[in-house]
């Protein structure tokens, strides 16, 4: 996973991480279309810095793994 800290908006260290979540919920988008399995969402981690708010959402190396793969992703 990236360097969490310091926060890069506000230089805070007081970050909060959540647990592994899915990307796709059944009434929210899909984070992170096919990246996941065929019967379960790819998973991220949210980090948000309690000072300024910032929220960065991590993709999991399972993801990360799918990206060059997957046709609903292109290298920006």
């Amino acid at each position: 996973m990236e360097k969490l800290a310091p926060c890069p908006n506000c230089g805070s260290t007081m970050l909060y991480q959540s647990r592994e979540t899915g990307a796709a919920g059944s009434h929210g988008p899909d984070f992170l279309p096919g990246l996941g399995k065929l019967f379960s969402s790819a998973k991220f981690v949210l980090v948000v810095c309690r000072d300024c708010g910032l929220t960065r959402f991590f993709a999991q190396p399972e993801a990360r793994a799918r990206l060059k793969d997957s046709n609903k992703w292109k290298m920006a």
